[in-house]
């Protein structure tokens, strides 16, 4: 048996349970999920600020997850939030759907695109795609100017628009693939392939594949230099044994 804890950063429990559904779907039948969400962070993840403010709960989330037994971690936001303090203050691997989906789209095609939710998403989104070394593959990062909630609020429109933008994606920039650039996408992805033909990837099936990947090989996180415990300070997290 895996366990592997997936944490909604934002503090809206429909999208958790939406994630839930997602995760347990791509899981497979001996993985048990851990669904958490960040309690008292933004309702929804849509830009720097919102990142910072859901920091904070996200990595108190995971700190609990690893003492539950949490074999590996899965931050469910696509701007990656504080994934790199997640990984100082984690024993286990922690796979950020954005690093995970874009490793499987330069995987799958020579070319691929993004669709995301809000304009101001676009230069997070390009940002870490180059980070992630999917830079110059990467045709274009497009955004259908919805904003994270309305995904639920309006599931039609938002289906309707999304295709769109992977049918432009496909036609218009050349793309070979395209990943799905927010979790509240999810349950869109398989129908997304079958009505485009474009390949559509999912950042949270993505990222729990990879994480029962790196459980089955036995790997943690290093804790030789970047990604060291946190130094003791008061009020701030102490190290624990991995």
């Amino acid at each position: 048996m895996m366990r592997i804890h997936v944490i909604n950063p934002n503090s809206t429990l429909s999208m958790t349970d939406q994630i839930g559904r997602a995760s347990r779907r791509a899981a497979s039948q001996e993985t048990e999920i851990d669904l958490s969400n960040g309690e008292g962070a933004p309702v929804s993840v849509e830009g720097y600020t919102d990142e910072a403010l859901a920091v904070p709960a996200m990595l108190a989330a995971i700190r609990d997850a690893e003492r539950r037994g949490a074999e590996a971690h899965v931050i469910a936001c696509f701007d990656d939030p504080g994934l790199s303090a997640a990984r100082e203050v984690a024993g286990a691997p922690v796979v950020g759907i954005c690093q995970a989906a874009v490793q499987v789209a330069v995987t799958l095609a020579s070319r691929f695109s993004v669709v995301t939710t809000l304009s101001r998403s676009v230069p997070i989104i390009e940002d870490l795609v180059e980070s992630y070394g999917g830079g110059r593959r990467c045709r274009r990062v497009r955004a259908v100017d919805l904003p994270v909630l309305a995904l639920e609020e309006d599931p039609e429109c938002a289906y309707e628009l999304i295709a769109a933008a992977v049918r432009a994606a496909r036609d218009q920039d050349g793309a070979e693939a395209v990943v799905l650039g927010c979790a509240g996408m999810a349950e869109m992805c398989e129908q997304l392939t079958r009505e485009t033909g474009v390949p559509v990837i999912d950042g949270v099936t993505a990222a729990v594949r990879q994480a029962e990947a790196l459980i089955g090989m036995g790997y943690r996180t290093s804790k030789l230099g970047g990604y060291a415990w946190p130094r003791p300070k008061s009020g701030g997290f102490a190290p624990e044994a991995a």
